[in-house]
């Protein structure tokens, strides 16, 4: 087996499977995986957890009685458990397959993601979580219109939140339904419907008490799988790492002489999984990489739904604090695990096909160790999770796009604030029938098509758009409507703009000859950030109409309101 073959196609599974921020290359698409054998131990604890599931639905269902009930389970979640489902919406299936494969071809190297995923919520414990939930009520545009004109700054936070779910959300469904195809052995478009359908039934009836619940099983399902393929693997080693490490450039180094690689050369790559220099070649792709990570966590319409589901700024705080605990050790264990396939996976020729390359693609890296260090039975388990991950997932996903459409635009827009909670608790769910239908279709309409675009352009829309009016509107003064809608709209024009025009999409996807990308990088974070920023600032200084007097005089009460909590608990109706 080529090491270079090997290296290279696990580069594009980890960018495919969607690694949500993954914008260094375009790999091919997933839809050429064969289906498998039917895996029915994983299809049974499928079913267990589903049933689980519309139980706590069910219940959940009960005590959704009004709008704040729906979108934010009436503001009764504690801190801990908050935290647990933020780490549930986050640590997604892709991630958990998409790292460990990255790991296991290019070695540290994968470490940059998992490092990068955390970078973006110090931003949100110290900058975003208090004022979040002592400005806002379902949304985020709730924060940013605080004290703007409610209508255009409405119109534009939905327009990117329905943008940024809209892309993750066919991302999550196209790979679902690859996923699904090769760990169940079922129908791609059978995988897509299950999804879809479960995933209305969780939102519609049990709305975000339900989808916390799930978020919340699903992630202790995932740390405490991920936590035991982790612990056999450094059993085998003793528990050093070293150990672990030393077998691994062993390996590689074989494969590498087994290519026929001169000893040298062999030696020099084995090596290179214990060092940097693999995915991020020049100092521009690194800082737009580092950006749209970071700031585009903190633009997430999904996950800053989150905040308002708590009762306090405190408990706010600390739900970051066991988010970001939770995700980091999670993203410390698919280090180990990644490693530990390299020493399992790669030297078993059960995982292997006639051609010496791992059976489903290197995103099943994960899966396969899972087998090897817990037979069948777990890889059932393990098998079962990614499913259950990806439920989760587009759960919250479809929340944040129903609470944009009802919320802001029907609520806010068209009734100018005077719609009763039922007549918007309908509209939400009817919204939510309509993205769960659009979801099923467009995940199958987009089988065949790369998805490493549209889940990194979902970070980049979220980190030029969302996230710089969230910033300007809650911390300097002299941001108005005008200059928050304007720059908003150029960061989102942009994002999208520069991403259509990137090799991964001008020559990946639209099938133009190499090189011929009218934008050089992969990733426009750097640049439609700026221009988000920019916009704002500019046309904010410009801005000397009387509506911006309004704008500028509203900041202390803002201030006072975002600091102290004063008048939070009143008006969020918790």
């Amino acid at each position: 087996m080529s090491a270079r073959t090997t290296l290279r196609g696990a580069a594009c599974i980890a960018t495919l499977v969607a690694l949500p921020t993954v914008v260094l290359a375009a790999g091919g698409d997933l839809g050429t995986a064969e289906k498998q054998p039917t895996n029915w131990t994983a299809i049974t604890m499928f079913a267990l957890f589903v049933v689980g599931t519309l139980f706590i639905t069910k219940w959940a269902a009960s005590k959704t009685k009004s709008a704040a009930d729906f979108y934010t389970a009436g503001g009764g979640i504690t801190g801990f458990q908050n935290g647990l489902a933020i780490a549930g919406d986050y640590m997604s299936a892709a991630s958990f397959l998409g790292i460990s494969a990255a790991v296991m071809a290019s070695g540290y190297d994968g470490l940059i993601y998992s490092i990068g995923f955390l970078v973006g919520w110090p931003v949100i414990t110290f900058l975003m979580a208090e004022r979040l939930r002592n400005l806002g009520k379902f949304t985020f545009a709730d924060v940013a219109a605080f004290r703007f004109a409610q209508t255009p700054v409405r119109i534009f936070a939905a327009s990117g939140t329905l943008v940024v779910v809209a892309f993750y959300l066919i991302a999550q469904m196209v790979g679902a339904g690859q996923l699904i195809k090769l760990l169940f052995g079922l129908d791609y478009w059978i995988a897509v419907a299950i999804v879809g359908g479960l995933m209305m039934v969780y939102v519609l009836f049990g709305g975000m008490t339900a989808t916390t619940w799930v978020q919340i099983i699903k992630a202790c399902l995932l740390l405490g799988g991920a936590t035991f393929i982790a612990f056999m693997v450094m059993l085998k080693y003793g528990f050093s790492p070293e150990g672990l490490f030393g077998s691994a450039v062993e390996i590689k180094t074989q494969i590498a002489t087994e290519a026929g690689d001169a000893p040298d050369v062999a030696a020099q790559k084995g090596f290179s999984i214990m060092g940097p220099g693999t995915f991020i070649k020049d100092p521009i792709s690194a800082i737009s990489f580092g950006m749209a990570l970071m700031f585009g966590t903190a633009g997430l319409p999904h996950i800053l739904m989150r905040f308002f589901t708590v009762p306090s700024a405190k408990e706010a705080r600390k739900s970051v604090m066991w988010a970001t605990g939770w995700i980091g050790y999670f993203y410390l264990l698919t280090f180990i695990i990644g490693f530990g396939a390299i020493t399992f996976v790669l030297t078993d020729p059960a995982f292997l096909d006639a051609k010496g390359a791992l059976i489903g693609g290197n995103n099943m890296a994960a899966v396969h160790l899972a087998k090897a260090v817990g037979g069948n039975v777990f890889l059932g388990f393990i098998s079962a999770v990614a499913f259950a991950t990806i439920l989760a997932v587009v759960a919250g996903l479809t929340l944040s796009g129903a609470s944009a459409v009802s919320h802001d635009l029907y609520s806010t827009v068209i009734k100018a604030g005077k719609a009763d909670s039922a007549s918007e608790l309908r509209v939400s769910r009817i919204t939510t029938v309509a993205l769960g239908v659009l979801a099923v279709l467009l995940g199958i309409v987009f089988e065949k098509q790369n998805i490493a675009f549209m889940v990194s352009l979902a970070f980049a829309i979220a980190a030029s758009a969302n996230f710089p009016v969230l910033f300007m509107s809650v911390l300097w003064k002299d941001c108005t409507t005008r200059g928050a809608v304007i720059g908003g709209f150029l960061g989102l024009i942009s994002s999208v703009g520069l991403t259509v025009l990137s090799p991964s999409v001008w020559e990946a996807t639209l099938g133009n000859p190499v090189g011929s990308a009218p934008f050089p990088y992969t990733s426009p974070a750097l640049f439609s950030v700026t221009i988000g920023f920019v916009g704002i600032w500019l046309f904010s200084a410009l801005d000397h109409s009387a509506r911006a007097r309004i704008d500028r005089a509203g900041f202390a009460a803002q201030q006072v309101r975002s600091e102290t909590g004063i008048g939070a608990s009143e008006a969020s109706g918790h």
